[in-house]
Parts: structure tokens; C-alpha cells; sequence
């Protein structure tokens, strides 16, 4: 049924913050996103993925909901929402809860105040999460705030300010109840001061008697006139005709079965939550989309004397609090799959999913990845199914599973009407099982259902059932396996033949989607194990004298990991109380753009409004990684509607290829592609949507072309590498090798990272119309490369290119030079159409087409003697540097220390900070105790371990070539006093523009709200420095300063003859006596330099020091790991701002500790990302962040060389998140160590479940079956051993040491860390007592700090 000419659609009626809309064309294919942003210009939210799983685009929908007759609030995200199912509701905005320009609300107010906003592009989401929880639960608790920001996403401040600003609401605050060796969080704080006794210290960063109270009777009410028509008007089925899809709302559920008869290809849509992310993800197309939602037949709960039965239509939330307050009613013998299914409910989806997804929906789609089929099955829950013809009838989902026709049971024409959900029984014993990438909001690497019921009063099989999920396409029943286990006895030998079963059964190939194949298989068992052990613990309670000793070592049963609300301490020293009280340096100032972040009134580039007669552009990109274009055939995407044009390297005025590095690089493909991703053309339309549809129907023919290298192994091979190999030798280490008494070899991968910024790449450039001017808005971290590249491709000087940024949604080092392709793109549309054009990339496209952290390989041999001693040491490090060089070819060499403290290119080094971290950080952290305390636990659980690490951190600042460290500024006084502050730094979340002005404050000594920051642009600073690599502030806060010293100095003699004038008497004076008003800044940057012939130099001006120890709890069977506390030192100089310093402190320790932990790219073989969005790519969720995190500045630093002895912050924690994976590999060395494996073991980065789960080698590790390298096709190719492309030459450092006999191993493993970091050993440990797996350690701690820091690859700044 496409779309009628002469139909006409129904009228669309709903309000949005209070204002009724009527939508006469509602299109069924629009998303209320895309209706806010471009119809209604509501752009505070935001958006970040489209698929529901960022968060960024959160609202509050608020209905009638008839069955209850209850007013209804629920967060929900505005990306899935299709505007017809709307019919009927109220959306509220962050715009309609509060604004600058009216009053803002508390949860604006103290997200903004407790610095809970950097970059701030979040923001908006998470108050609306917040918001929407407030208004059900006026004082939540901490559990319901845990799960309120389940679904929302932030990638710049590490979420403990904005836990901070949520506990504010909270009734009672509780501690942390964890009170392991005598300890809380609480002590953790009073010891902390304690511990500053006597020093001029603070611990708080806000106060909360400047927050205005809460009153949740002083919210928007539902709009009387919604509640009239739910209530009065006469329901009828509505129908929306779009542009290819008509959207058909019926009533009853009489007309559902009529419409699913008529169209029985139809989709039933409820929440949107599958269909939608498969329209827009895979292209799916459904001509007729049929909505149940106002059904009343099918959103109803029903209990008999059998159990529960639950309307199709009712959502996961819904049937979260039935099911919650069930079990807290009914006898606990009745509630086990209750319970069960409330397990796997917690962590399944956000919030926001929860809240609109269908329980239909979820079992009718038969996702794999079902957390809640398993259970249903295996508990025997009943389908009640109806069709037109059919009737009604009645089948067990365990048939419909275990049948292995999964959906041909279902007729076309059949709906799922309800579910019927049977109470558990005496004796039986369900249980659910799910391991994920994250413990929340992430779909399942393997889930389990099982069942079991016992002859009573004894422990011989009656019945048993076991599903499991995400090991075939669908849900699958070990049926063979259960049957050949009844009439068995549950113990050991069921147990062991039950394993061998079920991997027989349940067989998963080498090829699987997904991957992951032996971790699956082990899960497989492991599951089963945890499911054993929990039926031996019920058997014991029921029979404690027959069972007492069957379970002697397994009293460890690891229990799911529950997340905790985290408790936190800030330290930082106290200004001087001396300072003038408007002197706002050194102080925890808020972000300067924070309620307007949390207004959603901050602007990005997309939020600019669109002009008449805008285009957009949507990009077409390779499909193969090293091929020659043979054919572009754009016929088909230039008839399709809306269309304009196509842009290809023809249509380029000036040059394709431009230089990066000393590197060549094109704008556009030409001949050949080198990489998946690359861009070949560009489609121009009316719309977004019709761009990206005439994106895809554009055909390029390919002819293949050798070699295609995919793995870093195969790029040595080919010898691929980028020039110039940097080498650093000491001595003869050939021989040095023949004298030593061992030897130890190995490798260590370290996997790649995307940026994941909030924002998108977002690009838009407005044509001037004469003298080929044009202004580029632009979403970068480097302006004058954006200018420099579009006047490059056009052909024109660069004096007529206008580059603006406002401000970035994160940057992290992704937004250098990819930005500037894209502009040039996007200007090479605007040039050829004289049209202003818009490109904003899709959250796939932004992450298949820009680069990312990368991947390094670590190939090292080093001897020692039996003492201890290293003699010689040889080193090769491995970058996967993709298939262009891109701006992070700069990777920091190896440190090699000499003696008098300087470093291997013999810059002198004070290392005392770095001790001062060191032995705060060790105090602080109570390492030795609570050492003790693991080792304990440990040796009391056999299949739970802790560990624990500490790691120091030194890392350089700046970039090598001074000319990177320049910086201007350009301040103007205006005639009212007012002041206008421009620089060539560029606003990331990092801060910069707060710092800025607290500068300007100082130095004019002017209060700063005097000041205002406009924007980075290339018309009033030129020749602007990349943002990058932390100097940001450092740099451009001299400029700033050079410039105000100059206007105060014209103004001193003024101030002078008038000292009881007002600045603005003192401006005047200063104009009407012709004195300039304006003036420019400048710092030449820092003397840097570096003579890579000679192997020494000065690259680096100063380096700032840290300290981190982080304890976790790991799963044993399953790979889980749980971070229980992290204390951080960190040397950050006099810190200009600790709110922001210490917010950048925790953001980027959370980036590194998914750097480190949890974060993986994935590749087909043929090099296609297939982790291209939030579904398949996790970064750190509330979920993952320490339960305990302390942060401390070190105090009475001083550091000359940067403005006012600050340091720079913004990469360098970023490292510390390493402490969280050595602790992991702590973990793991207890319990293979207790299992009688001992020796030095490999353990890769990042320390996902997988590897954790694979390293804890076990029974089940060695029972599963181990494929053949070569007899399968493998689903994807690691990415710490891929490569991209066909070129992809890698970045190589050497370094190879020869050692004297009398060089002590402090001296020598000093020499060998890397510019990030220093190995300090405590006392009795410097020489004769390092083993082998202490040196294997130590070489794993270098790895991790030269495989990740470079500038360009950094945190915001």
C-alpha cells in the first residue's frame, strides 16, 4: 500500500513543551527527532547515534494511559520515536523545562553547577533523563538514578559530576555500604583529610545552599485538552500517508486482525526499538506500518491462579514494576522466574529502550541476543496468538524454540495478543545467565535460561531445560542434552558429562557472526557450572546435613555484579587568601558554557539554522580496501526525488591532494581506493534523507588489486612502513645477549580506540556570493587547516575563506584534520551549486570514515641475569597507523634515561613531583593494607579474585616543532566597559574559553562578567595551531595575556590620574584621548627542538607527573570484572580552574579505562568496520566508573614555565586508566596461580571479558573444542593485528640496550619507560629480586604508555 495521490491523511495532533501541534502531512518515516530539530527548531536535543543508544536525544513523553487512567511520564529517545505514534501525547524538550531567557530549571541549575557539562553536547539527554525520573519520583533513590542514566552516554567528564548534581535530589544519601577491612566511603574521605592536616585545602568544588529548591508540584501539567480527547472523543483508526510508507493506527483489536489479514507483511511497531534501527541501519523498507500502541486489548496484566498474563503491547518499564512489586507480594517459591526475568530486565537497554519497547516485540522478533526469550522458554510460558481466520490459540514459547522452526510457527497473519507467564514451583530451581560487553545497556555476548526439578527429597533429575541465546540465529534448546541428563543425580559426574553434552550440541562455527567462538563455548559451559553450584547452595540450605561439605571450595559462587551509585573525593589546594576576591584563578569556576549546555541553548554547528534553498550532502564511500575504480555510475541517484547533483574530483576547481605530515592525501578518491571508507563522490539533495537514499543506489565497479594487507603481520612482511624508522641503540646488545643467564621473549598487542565524540563530523558552508568568499562552520579542532584545504580545493586565497567554530561536541583528537576533507567536500558542493550545503555524518559514516586511537604491536627480547639484572634489552614497537598518515604519525620515543636525571634525548628532568604522586598515591590509596586484604580474599574464593595496581605516570607536554606552539589572541574593550576576547583555541569541553577568561579577569582585573568569548574563527586570529596535544590553555592563555598587559599599560596612565574611577570612566577617558582599545596577543611558543641525527634535543617544554591505584573483582567464569576504587595524584601545577582540571582528570582516566578494558574495533576480513555505533561499539557507561573514586591535586606544585606555574590536564590521565587493567591481570595471575599455572602469560589490551574469561584457564577452557586457524573464515580480524588498507604503512621504534654488569635494574627499566611514564620500585625490589614475570610486568607497563600517548590522539585540549 504505497502513498494515494487523492488520500488524505489525519490530522496529527499533540503538543510539545506545552504548544499543540497539528501536523496535516505527517510523514510515518519522520522521526520526532528530525521534527524537532528542522521543523519545530528545537535543537537542544541532540543528535548522537540515531539508534537509541547514546542517549543524547532524550525527552520525556507523557500520556494517558486509559487502563490505569494515570497521567504517564517516561524518558524515551526522540531518534526511534516515529511522529505518528505521537497521536495523543505531550513531548517535552530540554528547552521546555527552563532557559537562560526565562528561568532555568533546578536539574539544569545543578548539572551545570556541580560541572557535570564539558563539552556539553550530552548535557541536554541527561537532564531530560533526570527530569523524566523526577517527575514519577520526586526524591529518588540512588538505585533509581543508577538506572535513569543507564541509557545515556558521556565521553568528556567521566559521570562522576553528574552523579554529584543527581544525588542532590536524593532524600537521604547513603553511604557506599561497603565496609571491607574496617573501610567505607566515608573513612575513605576522613582519612583523606586527615591526611592534608595542616595544609590550606578544599574539598568541594560546589555549594549547594546557591541551588534553588525543588518543587515538583510547580511543573507543566498534562494539556487538559489531551486529557479531553482520551477521555471524550470517540476512538477511530488513524491513518498517515508519507512519501513511501502509510502509517495505520488501529483501535481494536478486531481491526488489527482485519489490517494484519490485509497486509500480512506488515510490522507491528510499538516502540520502534528493532524496526527502526533496521530501517535505518540495513535499509529495510516497509510500504505499511501498522500500530498497536492504542489497542487496548493489548496492554493489560491479568494474574490467575496459574501466574501472570501480560498484554503483547505493555513495555519492558511496565512490566519491570509488575513484575517487582509481584515478588515483593508473593511467596518466593512462586517468583523464581519472577525474579529471573527482573535479573535480565535491570540491564536490558537504557531506560529510555525499557520504556517504550514492547514485551511482544522482544519475543516475537526473536533476536538472538533476547535476554528474556531464554527464560521465557525454558519456564514454559504460553503464546496467545489471534488472526482473522485462524482465531485464537495457545503454544508454549519452549515449543516454539525448541522446535527449530523458530518463526514458521507463527502464521503471517497471526499477532502475539498477550503472554501467559506460569508461577515457579516447590523445589524448582530457574536461574538466568547473560554476559555482555557491559554490564548495561549492551546486547549479550551469550545469554541462558535454565530449569531444573528434582524427585523431592532427593537429588535425582525430574525435568530440566536450558536455552540459550547469541550462539545461533536464534534462541536455542540443548533438548538432547537435557533429556540424556534425566534420571541423573546432580553431582560432579552429571556435571562433567552434562558439559561434554552440551558443546556437543549446542556447536557453534569457527565462522559464527559475532565471533568470539571459544568464549562462547566456554560461556556455554561456564553458565552451566554457575547454575550447578547455585542448585548445590539451594540443596544444602534445603538439606544442610546431606550437603554440607559437596561444595568445600566452590563457597565462592561469583554473584552478578550490581552496580553501585560510586562515592567520590575532590582535593585541591585552597587559593591564597590573599588573592583579591574577583580573582577568579585558582578557583573551581563553572564551565562557562554550562547552563547553557544544560539549557540546550549552547549552539553546535548543526543547530545553526537552515537558510532557504539549503542542500545537504551525504558521502559515498568505498566498499573495498584496496581496489581500482573502474566504473561511477550515478544514474539511478540522480533520478531519485529531490536530487540535485553529484560531486566527484572532477568538479574540483583547484587540487585533490594535499599534504598531511609530509604525507600525501586526497580529498576525493581518484583511480583507486587504498581503504574501506574512503571518499569517492558525494550526492547532493533537498533533504538529508533523500541525499543519503540517492548515497546508496550509487554503483562503483572495482578491479582488485594487490597486496591487501589486513594485520600488521602482513605489513611487515611487505615492508609497509612510514618513513622515517626511528632507531635508538646503545652499546653491543648481541653480545650483551651471549653473557646472560635467561632470556624472555614475547609480544603485546594494544588495541585501537575510537574518539566516539558526541557530536559527529558536522560541516556547513555558506557561499558569500562574491569574490568567492565563503563561511565554513565547522566542527574542528584545527580552523586554519579546514581555511587552508577549502581554499586549497577551490582554487582562491585563503584570505577568502572564513572558518568559525563555536564550540565542538568532544574532539579527542578526531577532529584535526578529517574535518577539513569534509569541508572541503561540502565546499566543493556549495562552489558548483551556489548554494549553501550542510553535511553532517551519521554516527556509522562518522566512525567507518575517520581514524582513531591506534592499534600497536609490541615485539620485545630481553636478557637478564639470574639476579636480576637486565644486560640486554631489544625493542620493536608496531603502529597501526591506517592507510594515510593523518596528524598522529608523531608517537613519542622511547625514554632512555641517563644518568643525572635526563631523559634519552637529554632534556634534564626533575623527577620530584613524580615521587611526590608516587608515595601520596600510596598512602592515600592504603596500598599495603588493602594488598593484604586481596591476597586474603583471594585465597578465601576460588572462583572470584581480586587484584590491585599502581601505576605512576610521566607524561611530555606540547609538540616537538615550536612552530606548533605559537599562539595568538586579539582582546577588544569596548566604549561600555564590556570586553571581547578572541584566541586561536577552540572551545572541546575542555574548558578553554572558562580558563581564558579567568586570565582576562586577572590581568585586566575586571570581574568576569565583563568578558565575553565569541568564537574560534580564522578572521579575527590567523594561522591558528591545531588544538591538540594539551596546550591549549597553556598556549593561548600567554597570548590572552600579552594582550591585556598591553591594553592595561595604554590604560595605566588614565588609572593612574583617576584611581577612584570606574573601569568603564577609565575606558572612556582612555578613547576620548584617541588611546587604541584593541590590541593582539602573541607567544612564540615554547624552544623546543629536536635533532633526530644526533638523537637529542629539548622536544618537550615541561612534563606533567601522576599516580594511579585502581582494585576490581573479577568473574572467573564468566570474564566479568567489577572496578571497586581508583585514587588518582596528579601534578597539574598551580591549577587555574580544579573543576575543570579534576572534571578532564576523571573524563579522561574513564576514556583510558575503556581504552584499556573494554573498548575493541572489529573488521571483517575484507577490512568493513563492523563496530560502526553504540550497538556494537561500548565506550564506559555510569555503569563502569570506580565505586570509589578520589582524585587529589598535588599541592605546593609550581611549574614556571606555563601561564601562572599551571600545568596542562587534558591527555595525560587518560594513561592512568592502564591501573585498571594491571590490577585486572593481578586478578587473573591469582587465579591461575591457584589453579597451578605459573609462569609469565600473555595478556593483551584491551582486557575485555573474553580475554579476561580465557586467561582464567580452567576445566571448561580446556574442555571446549579449539577450531584450526586455517579451517575456517574467521567472522573478523583483530584489530590490534589489522590493518586497513593496502599501504598501510605502520610507524616502527626500536630501541635496543646493552647493559653494564654494574648498572643497577632501577636505572635500566627507568631507561627503558617510555616519555609517559616512570617505574619506581619499592625498597628491597631495585636489584636481585626481579623475576622473570616482574620483568615481563614491567615491559607490559612500557607498552601500554608508548602504545597510546601522542598529541594529536589526546583528551579535548
Amino acid at each position: 500500500m504505497s502513498s494515494s495521490t487523492t488520500a488524505r491523511s489525519d490530522e496529527l495532533i499533540f503538543f510539545v513543551n506545552g504548544r499543540k501541534i497539528i501536523e496535516k502531512n505527517a510523514d510515518p518515516e519522520r522521526m520526532l527527532l528530525s521534527y524537532l530539530r528542522k521543523r519545530l527548531h528545537l535543537t537542544g536535543t541532540k543528535y548522537g547515534c540515531g539508534t537509541g543508544g547514546c542517549g543524547a536525544c532524550t525527552v520525556m513523553i507523557s500520556t494517558y494511559e486509559p487502563f490505569s487512567k494515570k497521567i504517564q511520564h517516561c524518558s524515551a529517545n526522540a531518534c526511534l520515536i516515529p511522529i505518528c505514534c505521537l497521536y495523543g501525547a505531550a513531548v517535552t524538550t530540554v528547552e521546555g523545562i527552563g532557559s537562560v531567557k526565562s528561568r532555568i530549571h533546578p536539574v539544569q541549575e545543578r548539572i551545570a553547577k556541580c560541572h557535570g557539562s564539558q563539552c556539553g553536547f550530552c548535557t541536554p539527554g541527561m537532564v531530560m533523563s533526570i527530569y523524566a525520573l523526577l517527575r514519577n519520583h520526586p526524591e529518588p533513590t540512588m538505585e533509581q538514578i543508577s538506572e535513569a542514566l543507564a541509557g545515556n552516554l558521556c565521553r568528556c567528564t567521566g559521570y562522576r559530576p553528574i552523579i554529584d548534581a543527581c544525588k542532590t535530589f536524593c532524600k537521604d544519601l547513603d553511604c557506599c555500604k561497603i565496609r571491607e577491612n574496617e573501610n567505607c566511603c566515608l573513612d575513605l574521605k576522613e582519612n583523606l583529610l586527615l591526611s592534608e592536616k595542616g595544609k590550606e585545602i578544599c574539598t568541594k568544588l560546589f555549594a549547594t545552599d546557591e541551588f534553588q529548591p525543588w518543587d515538583s508540584t510547580q511543573e507543566l501539567i498534562f494539556p487538559p485538552k489531551l486529557l479531553l480527547m482520551a477521555k471524550e472523543q470517540r476512538k477511530r483508526t488513524l491513518v498517515f500517508y508519507g512519501e513511501r510508507t502509510t502509517w495505520i493506527s488501529p483501535v481494536s483489536l478486531k481491526e488489527l486482525l482485519e489490517l494484519k489479514a490485509k497486509y500480512p507483511k506488515a510490522p507491528l511497531v510499538v516502540g520502534n526499538t528493532s524496526v527502526g534501527p533496521e530501517i535505518k541501519c540495513k535499509g529495510v523498507f516497509h510500504p505499511v506500518i501498522i500500530s498497536p500502541i492504542r489497542v487496548l486489548e493489548l496492554n493489560f496484566l491479568n494474574f490467575t491462579s496459574n501466574g501472570l498474563t501480560l498484554g503483547a503491547a505493555c513495555s519492558l518499564s511496565l512490566v519491570k514494576d509488575i513484575l517487582t512489586s509481584t515478588v515483593s507480594e508473593i511467596p518466593e517459591e512462586k517468583t523464581k522466574v519472577f525474579r529471573a526475568l527482573l535479573q535480565q530486565l535491570k540491564t536490558l537497554g537504557g531506560q529510555q529502550i525499557r520504556n517504550i519497547a514492547s514485551l511482544g516485540g522482544n519475543i516475537i522478533k526473536q533476536h538472538t541476543t533476547s535476554d528474556l526469550n531464554p527464560i521465557l522458554a525454558v519456564s514454559n510460558s504460553l503464546l496467545n496468538l489471534a488472526s482473522l481466520a485462524g482465531g485464537t490459540r495457545q503454544i508454549s514459547l519452549n515449543e516454539h524454540f525448541s522446535s527449530g522452526f523458530g518463526k514458521a510457527i507463527l502464521k503471517p497473519e497471526e499477532i502475539l495478543v498477550s503472554l501467559s507467564i506460569p508461577y515457579s514451583k516447590t523445589g524448582e530451581f530457574v536461574a538466568a545467565f547473560r554476559q555482555a560487553q557491559r554490564r548495561e545497556n549492551a546486547l549479550s555476548i551469550v545469554n541462558a535460561g535454565m530449569r531444573l526439578i528434582l524427585d523431592p527429597g532427593t537429588d535425582i533429575i525430574m525435568d530440566f531445560g536450558i536455552f540459550y541465546g547469541n550462539v545461533a540465529s536464534t534462541t536455542v534448546c540443548a533438548k538432547k542434552s537435557c533429556q540424556a541428563l534425566i534420571g541423573r543425580c546432580w553431582n560432579e559426574q552429571m556435571l562433567e558429562e552434562a558439559c561434554k553434552l552440551l558443546l556437543e550440541e549446542v556447536s557453534i562455527p569457527g565462522s559464527a557472526p559475532g565471533g568470539k567462538v571459544e568464549y562462547k563455548r566456554t560461556l556455554i559451559v561456564s553458565f552451566f557450572f554457575k547454575f550447578y553450584l547455585e542448585v548445590l547452595q539451594g540443596l544444602k540450605l534445603m538439606y544442610p546435613h546431606r550437603y554440607c561439605d559437596t561444595i568445600e571450595k566452590r563457597k565462592s559462587i561469583p554473584d552478578v555484579f550490581h552496580n553501585k551509585i560510586p562515592q567520590s573525593s575532590q582535593i585541591y589546594q585552597a587559593v591564597d587568601p590573599e588573592q583579591l576576591s574577583q580573582d577568579p584563578v585558582g578557583r573551581p569556576l563553572m564551565h562557562l558554557a554550562g547552563i547553557k549546555h544544560a539549557t540546550g541553548e549552547a549552539i553546535y554547528c548543526d543547530d545553526i539554522r537552515a537558510v532557504e534553498e539549503e542542500l545537504f550532502l551525504a558521502i559515498v564511500t568505498s566498499s573495498r580496501p584496496h581496489a581500482k575504480i573502474i566504473s561511477i555510475d550515478l544514474s539511478d541517484a540522480l533520478k531519485l526525488p529531490g536530487v540535485i547533483d553529484v560531486i566527484t574530483v572532477q568538479d574540483i576547481p583547484g587540487t585533490n591532494e594535499f599534504c598531511c605530515i609530509n604525507e600525501p592525501e586526497s580529498v576525493f578518491a581518484n583511480h583507486k581506493v587504498i581503504c574501506v571508507g574512503q571518499i569517492i563522490c558525494a550526492v547532493v539533495a533537498d533533504t538529508d534523507v533523500h541525499a543519503k537514499r540517492a548515497a546508496v543506489k550509487v554503483k562503483i565497479t572495482y578491479e582488485a588489486l594487490e597486496p591487501v594487507i589486513l594485520t600488521i603481520e602482513e605489513a611487515i612482511k611487505n615492508n609497509s612502513f612510514y618513513d622515517p624508522e626511528r632507531k635508538l641503540e646503545q652499546g653491543n646488545v648481541d653480545e650483551a645477549f651471549e653473557t646472560v643467564d635467561q632470556i624472555l621473549e614475547g609480544e603485546i598487542h594494544i588495541g585501537g580506540q575510537e574518539h566516539f565524540y558526541m557530536e559527529t563530523q558536522s560541516v556547513l558552508v555558506v557561499p558569500k556570493g562574491e569574490d568567492k568568499e565563503m563561511d565554513v562552520y565547522v566542527s574542528s579542532q584545527h580552523p586554519t587547516f579546514t581555511q587552508e584545504l577549502v581554499a586549497s580545493v577551490l582554487n582562491v586565497p585563503s584570505s577568502r575563506i572564513m572558518c568559525h567554530v563555536k564550540r565542538v561536541g568532544g574532539g579527542f583528537g578526531g577532529k584535526v584534520t578529517k574535518p577539513a576533507i569534509l569541508a572541503a567536500v561540502t565546499a566543493v558542493a556549495a562552489n558548483k551549486t551556489g548554494r549553501v550545503v550542510r553535511c553532517i555524518l551519521d554516527r556509522g559514516d562518522d566512525m567507518l570514515i575517520t581514524g582513531g586511537r591506534h592499534p600497536f604491536l609490541g615485539k620485545y627480547r630481553v636478557g637478564f641475569m639470574n639476579d636480576g639484572r637486565i644486560m640486554a634489552l631489544d625493542v620493536r614497537y608496531y603502529s597501526n597507523g591506517g592507510c594515510t598518515a593523518d596528524e598522529s604519525i608523531v608517537i613519542r620515543e622511547i625514554n632512555m634515561y641517563k644518568k643525572g636525571n635526563q631523559t634519552h634525548y637529554k632534556q634534564d628532568l626533575d623527577p620530584n613531583n613524580l615521587v611526590k604522586c608516587w608515595n601520596e598515591c600510596m598512602e592515600k590509596s592504603s596500598y599495603y593494607i588493602r594488598k593484604t586484604a586481596v591476597d586474603k580474599f583471594n585465597k578465601q574464593n576460588y572462583w572470584k579474585k581480586k587484584g590491585i595496581a599502581i601505576i605512576p605516570l610521566k607524561y611530555s607536554i606540547g609538540f616537538e616543532a615550536m612552530f606548533l606552539n605559537q599562539a595568538a589572541a586579539l582582546v577588544h574593550i569596548y566604549m561600555d566597559g564590556s570586553v571581547l576576547v578572541t584566541h586561536g583555541g577552540v572551545e572541546l569541553g575542555q574548558g578553554i574559553h572558562t580558563k581564558i577568561m579567568q586570565v582576562a579577569s586577572r590581568e585586566l582585573k575586571i570581574p568576569t562578567s565583563f568578558i565575553h568569548i565569541c568564537e574560534t574563527s580564522t578572521v579575527t586570529v590567523p594561522n591558528t595551531r591545531p588544538t591538540a596535544a594539551s596546550i591549549g590553555t597553556d598556549i593561548n592563555g600567554m597570548a590572552v595575556k600579552n594582550a591585556c598587559q598591553t591594553l592595561l599599560k595604554r590604560l595605566q596612565p588614565i588609572m593612574d590620574k583617576n584611581p577612584e574611577g570606574t573601569w568603564k570612566d577609565w575606558v572612556t577617558g582612555a578613547f576620548r584621548q584617541s588611546i587604541s582599545l584593541s590590541a593582539t596577543g602573541f607567544f612564540r611558543g615554547y624552544d623546543t627542538n629536536m635533532n633526530w641525527d644526533k638523537g637529542e634535543g629539548r622536544p618537550f617544554e615541561y612534563f606533567v607527573y601522576g599516580a594511579a591505584c585502581s582494585e576490581v573483582e573479577i568473574d572467573c567464569l564468566t570474564g566479568d570484572h567489577k572496578n571497586i576504587r581508583t585514587d588518582i595524584i596528579m601534578d597539574v601545577g598551580c591549577s587555574l580552574n580544579p573543576a575543570v582540571d579534576i572534571g578532564q582528570i576523571e573524563g579522561a582516566f574513564v576514556q583510558g579505562l575503556g581504552l584499556y578494558t573494554m573498548e575493541e574495533l572489529k573488521y571483517s576480513p575484507e577490512g568493513v568496520l563492523y563496530t560502526r555505533g553504540p550497538d556494537q561499539y561500548k565506550i564506559p557507561a555510569v555503569c563502569d566508573i570506580p565505586e570509589q573514586f578520589s582524585v587529589s591535586l598535588l599541592s605546593s606544585s609550581q611549574n614556571p614555565n606555563a601561564i601562572y606555574s599551571s600545568k596542562a590536564v587534558g591527555e595525560p590521565a587518560l594513561f592512568l586508566g592502564c591501573s585498571v587493567f594491571f590490577a585486572i591481570k593481578d586478578a587473573v595471575a591469582a587465579a591461575r596461580q591457584e589453579r597451578g599455572i605459573t609462569g609469565t602469560f600473555t595478556f593483551h589490551s584491551p582486557s575485555t571479558a573474553e580475554r579476561i574469561r580465557m586467561a582464567c584457564v580452567d576445566q571448561f577452557t580446556k574442555m571446549i573444542p579449539w577450531d584450526e586457524p586455517e579451517s575456517y573464515v574467521p567472522w573478523a580480524v583483530p584489530v590490534d593485528q589489522s590493518l586497513l588498507s593496502q599501504q598501510i604503512p605502520q610507524e616502527q621504534e626500536r630501541f635496543q640496550y646493552a647493559m653494564d654488569p654494574q648498572t643497577d635494574l632501577k636505572r635500566v627499566l627507568s631507561a627503558a619507560t617510555p616519555p609517559n611514564t616512570l617505574i619506581i620500585f619499592p625498597e628491597g625490589q631495585e636489584r636481585s629480586s626481579l623475576k622473570q614475570e616482574q620483568v615481563c610486568q614491567t615491559l607490559l607497563t612500557l607498552w601500554a604508555g608508548v602504545c597510546d600517548m601522542g598529541p594529536a590522539h589526546g583528551l579535548d585540549e
